[in-house]
């Protein structure tokens, strides 16, 4: 597994990262406890060493299967977790980014994961109730005690980072980006990532599994499973999006590779401080998804592909209306 850097402050970390949250998080079904472990092991041993979860998978349940998995190689790896959230009863209950809840955070998610530095901190999303400068000076006192190594947000806005980044360093910028989700390319994300010297971790690199070719107008979203109050789930939208599915299965036949292979390695041909976080819950997805960084594109594939997607209008919202005022601010 090749290795990529994300900032300017030496966090070296797998080209694939491994994207936690849908062991037992989000998708109506969740895998069990000693299954989680097994699979986050068997993605150490074939070279990832980049695990991302959050306080608020479960909640707490997805740090504590982390946390187990890793103890072991904990030397050996980067852990990314994520506060931002009130939870209240067991449910998330608004955005709450006081100074104070974040070092509280802090401690329960050190205990949760069993470690003793939280290698990477993010800003769930971005709190407008409280001044992103007041954030990054939580975080910063964080580093300064030694129980946080980077400070990271997800899904800000480029004036917002640009603050916090005057404060306190910001590492990494987790965002969705994939071939139908683009916003970092349009809205400065990217470009202050370049001028900054921050990296980019992109989530849900795979469309939330569509863009494996896994699903089409015709699939059932389980009870539970968040994708069905997602604009994009909806049979119509599925029925217009497959285009790209068609495209990415194209261009992997001419390749010997599947449409999430080329999904991936197209991400990771953007930039070499791109880091996408697939998930899964099964072996054979998870070595499907590491053989990505094999899948050379030349300028000339990149060229069809964006020509290609450049003629497909992408048919739905990432996420319904409420959600997206959280995000971009």
């Amino acid at each position: 597994m090749q290795t990529r850097t994300l900032g300017t402050h030496g966090l070296k970390v797998s080209a694939l990262g491994f994207g936690c949250m849908g062991l037992n998080f989000g998708y109506g079904t969740a895998v069990s406890n000693d299954e989680g472990i097994a699979l986050i092991r068997q993605a150490v041993e074939r070279g990832v060493t980049f695990f991302d979860t959050a306080e608020v998978y479960g909640p707490f349940t997805n740090e504590e299967m982390v946390g187990e998995a890793l103890r072991p190689v904990r030397e050996d790896v980067v852990i990314a977790t994520k506060f931002g959230f009130n939870i209240v009863d067991g449910k998330q209950a608004g955005l709450n980014s006081r100074p104070d809840h974040i070092r509280a955070v802090a401690e329960a998610s050190l205990k949760r994961l069993g470690v003793e530095v939280i290698d990477l901190f993010y800003q769930h999303r971005v709190d407008p109730d409280v001044p992103i400068e007041d954030v990054a000076g939580a975080v910063k006192d964080l580093i300064i005690a030694g129980k946080v190594r980077y400070f990271g947000l997800s899904e800000p806005g480029a004036a917002t980072v640009r603050k916090a980044h005057a404060v306190q360093p910001v590492t990494t910028l987790q965002n969705e980006y994939s071939l139908w989700t683009r916003g970092p390319e349009t809205n400065g994300i990217l470009e202050t990532c370049e001028e900054l010297g921050i990296g980019c971790v992109a989530y849900s690199p795979l469309g939330k599994g569509f863009l494996t070719g896994a699903m089409s107008k015709d699939t059932t979203i389980a009870e539970g499973d968040f994708r069905a109050s997602l604009p994009r789930f909806t049979p119509e939208a599925m029925q217009a999006n497959q285009a790209l599915v068609d495209l990415l299965r194209r261009i992997g036949q001419a390749k010997g590779a599947t449409p999430a292979q080329i999904a991936l390695a197209w991400l990771m041909a953007q930039k070499p401080w791109i880091v996408p976080i697939p998930g899964t819950t099964k072996l054979h997805r998870l070595e499907e998804n590491l053989a990505a960084s094999e899948v050379e594109l030349t300028p000339a594939d990149l060229a069809d592909i964006q020509s290609a997607a450049a003629g497909i209008t992408v048919e739905g919202d990432r996420y319904p209306a409420h959600l997206m005022t959280t995000v971009g601010r």
